[in-house]
């Protein structure tokens, strides 16, 4: 496949070439530079669909071309460069094998699990009691311990170096020195899952990010989520982890929190930092979706996890809660929902039920 993507590239190479040299050499000294040899170097970077690019040295290779240029003959010579790739990160869920399981939906995440929030019925399950990482969801329990704790929302917080992501190098808008509301801090942590403002709530808690931390905890605990642990404020540790089944409990204990609902399903905000507006929007895209009806939502991702999702949503008049870990696939979690979501709304009007009953 990379052979062909690479002959692919390097066609469209010599077909662009012509006019470039066209281009360049259409001045008085054609005639001389015509006869000169001309290099030019091109890197190519071939990547698998999935995969990343690798740190090994790169292959170069020289490619010799014949074009005419005004009439006459030019000789070109073109230095190839094609750096190689590695295999995708495999996930903990991939490593456990939860990737083999198959279901009758064709999900693509290996763990899934759907309640119906009422009574907490069991709509639907695969691998759902196996704790993995949860990446960002783990901001969910970030966003209930800080709001009940009461914490004052309209007190400055300020992003330092501490909030620096130095273990996975993600990308941030929010800079050191930026002072925020910690209403806002919450609000795009939630919304955009910005880790900096997640960083800085947990760090502002009493006693700091350890107390934070052991308040995540204990919450969790308290809330019968006997496979769950956290290290971390905003889930970039791999060793954020938690079953479908106790992230179903968070999600019905922060339905409880209007502002947790809120914030979570904001399809954008605007917020400012230092005085100057900035705009977020969701990681969800589902939020903004008319045809669906989303209660609370939150997203995760990181190599370890794979795409995350933890939603509450009404289908069919019936509340539910999903969860949907290690899926593959920009949008396949979402995907996943929207499949769930047409399987209910078929088992509600005609009947239907999964293969087995």
């Amino acid at each position: 496949m990379f052979k062909l993507a690479l002959g692919a590239l390097v066609s469209l190479l010599f077909a662009l070439s012509p006019a470039a040299a066209a281009k360049t050499h259409g001045t008085k000294n054609t005639a001389a530079a015509s006869k000169k040899h001309s290099t030019k170097r091109i890197r190519i970077i071939l990547r698998h669909p999935t995969g990343r690019v690798a740190a090994e040295a790169p292959h170069e290779r020289s490619i010799r071309r014949v074009i005419v240029v005004h009439g006459k003959r030019k000789v070109v010579y073109q230095r190839v460069v094609t750096v190689g790739v590695l295999p995708a990160v495999p996930t903990m869920g991939d490593l456990a094998g939860l990737n083999l399981t198959r279901d009758p939906l064709d999900l693509k995440s290996s763990v899934a699990l759907v309640l119906d929030q009422s009574n907490s019925e069991v709509l639907f399950e695969k691998n759902s009691n196996v704790a993995l990482p949860i990446a960002s969801i783990t901001k969910m329990m970030t966003g209930l311990v800080v709001v009940e704790a009461h914490q004052d929302m309209d007190e400055m917080l300020s992003v330092t170096d501490e909030d620096v992501d130095r273990l996975k190098f993600s990308s941030s808008r929010l800079r050191v020195g930026d002072e925020l509301t910690r209403g806002n801090m919450l609000h795009i942590a939630l919304m955009s899952s910005e880790n900096r403002a997640a960083s800085a709530l947990g760090r502002n808690y009493p006693g700091g990010l350890p107390a934070f931390v052991n308040a995540m905890n204990a919450k969790a605990r308290a809330l019968g989520m006997n496979d769950t642990h956290y290290v971390d404020s905003n889930g970039l540790h791999k060793q954020n982890v938690a079953s479908a089944h106790d992230l179903a409990r968070l999600a019905m204990a922060a339905f409880q929190q209007p502002l947790l609902r809120q914030y979570s399903t904001d399809p954008k905000a605007t917020v400012e930092a230092n005085g100057r507006p900035m705009h977020f929007g969701n990681t969800n895209h589902l939020v903004a979706d008319t045809g669906w009806e989303i209660g609370l939502q939150k997203t995760g991702f990181i190599n370890e996890a794979g795409r995350c999702l933890m939603m509450q949503a009404v289908i069919e008049g019936r509340a539910v809660i999903m969860v949907f870990l290690d899926s593959k696939g920009k949008r396949s979690r979402t995907a996943d929902a929207g499949r769930m979501r047409k399987w209910l709304e078929a088992l509600k009007s005609g009947g239907l039920s999964l293969p087995g009953g």
